[in-house]
């Protein structure tokens, strides 16, 4: 499989997300646990049906990945899809979409 440079969807405009930072292995995007691509599928989605804009997302997993370097250093892919879940987990509760207790409700339930 190639890395994807961008995802095409049904949003307007376009290009739904660039993902210059996808971490890749040797064949390519991989996620090495399904929760991963959950999120992924999730946040996908979710812009797609219009919860946020692809702006918001940028801003959102770039604050992410920023913050996470700034603690950890430079993440290399290690901590990627934390910082998606992260990013995630902060658009819905900002646009109202979940609360916090939803959330953990949710992450308990999966677990």
């Amino acid at each position: 499989m190639s890395r994807p440079e961008s995802l095409g969807g049904g949003a307007p405009g376009g290009r739904l997300l660039s993902l210059p930072a996808l971490p890749s292995d040797t064949e390519g995007q991989g996620f090495e646990a399904p929760w991963q691509a959950q999120a992924f599928a999730l946040a996908v989605h979710l812009q797609t049906a219009g919860a946020f804009s692809r702006a918001e997302w940028t801003k959102a997993l770039s604050g992410e990945l920023k913050a996470a370097e700034a603690a950890d250093g430079p993440h290399e892919g290690r901590r990627y899809y934390e910082c998606w879940l992260a990013a995630l987990e902060g658009l819905v509760i900002s646009r109202g979409l979940a609360g916090r207790e939803a959330l953990a409700a949710r992450k308990a339930a999966w677990t």
